[in-house]
């Protein structure tokens, strides 16, 4: 019995020796990290707001942490590829992801997504916000959205509208418009955002709508027409493009990304929280954020779980659209 008692206290003993050796581990990387270079995962095409951000923040994050920052575009799936690389990652705070709202919309679209937006990532913080736009071709015959939407309704199926991909909020906010005017225009989906871009300037699509970011230095170089943004307020960017409000649209007033940062859902809690003040720092540096505005992106902080409660809302709220537009699943 007393063998038994012995062997029993020493199992004990070592179980909470090794749990405090693992939380001091745990607290001692948190300490140090990082020590390697970290990748930030985009999960778009160069030229995205992600990949805008994490190109800005990246360098200033190298100088703070010391270490290497690697920027990797993994496009593809709607930005599925990218999300499942960093879910599937080690959860040491080394692989992050530099998320759009777009990880809120695939889950109403693809019937089977290869990992879990709520339970796969650990939301970190919301970084930034934008607003979209409305842009078509050089060629087509609109001067603003109405004369856009009545050039519309005369062709039905005739013309063609781009996106990065299905389930992008590209190709949803399109299919909300097109829900509320009762239009027939052909989504074209590509395999990321420069693609798109490209036949739209080309006239292979005669439409798209995209972060306004996106399409500002496009619109800026009039290889494309920049018809109406979303918000509340034109861009100081680009004034002379009136809002979907104004032009008799408010239901698209409040449609606008948001761009967050995010790690594997198991990374130790003091890492995510050495990882949003480090990223908060960062992207409040006057220099970052007149970079970024300059980009027609705001920053826009918040708590990891104020995102959490946004990344919940807006996949609920994605889901009824899409089977209010009766948008097909993929």
């Amino acid at each position: 019995m007393r063998i038994k008692q012995l062997f029993f206290t020493l199992t004990v003993v070592i179980g909470f020796n090794a749990l405090l050796g693992f939380q001091a581990a745990a607290q001692s990387n948190a300490h140090n990290f990082p020590n390697r270079p970290v990748t930030l995962v985009v999960p778009f095409t160069s030229g995205s707001g992600s990949d805008t951000i994490a190109r800005i923040m990246g360098p200033k994050l190298s100088e703070k942490w010391k270490q290497p920052v690697i920027v990797d575009n993994r496009a593809g799936a709607s930005g599925n590829l990218g999300a499942d690389k960093v879910a599937k990652a080690t959860p040491d705070g080394y692989t992050l992801l530099m998320a759009i709202d777009t990880m809120t919309m695939t889950p109403a679209i693809y019937k089977n997504l290869p990992y879990d937006p709520i339970n796969d990532l650990a939301p970190i913080s919301r970084l930034a916000v934008s607003t979209y736009a409305m842009a078509v071709n050089n060629d087509v015959p609109a001067k603003d959205l109405n004369s856009l939407l009545a050039y519309l309704k005369s062709k039905p199926g005739q013309l063609n509208y781009a996106s990065p991909g299905n389930g992008t909020p590209h190709h949803l906010n399109m299919e909300y418009l097109k829900s509320l005017r009762g239009l027939d225009v052909v989504h074209v989906p590509y395999k990321g955002l420069t693609g798109a871009q490209t036949d739209l300037i080309g006239g292979q699509v005669q439409l798209m709508f995209a972060t306004f970011n996106s399409l500002l230095p496009l619109a800026k170089a009039k290889k494309l027409k920049m018809l109406s943004v979303t918000g509340a307020k034109r861009s100081e960017l680009m004034p002379d493009v009136p809002t979907f409000t104004e032009q008799g649209l408010p239901e698209m007033e409040n449609m606008y990304p948001w761009y967050a940062v995010l790690s594997p859902s198991n990374t130790p809690k003091d890492i995510q929280d050495k990882i949003f003040k480090d990223f908060s720092d960062v992207i409040q540096m006057d220099d970052v954020k007149k970079q970024l505005a300059d980009s027609g992106i705001f920053v826009r902080l918040s708590t990891s779980d104020q995102l959490r409660d946004i990344i919940k809302t807006d996949i609920d709220r994605w889901k009824k659209l899409v089977q209010q537009a009766n948008i097909p699943l993929n």
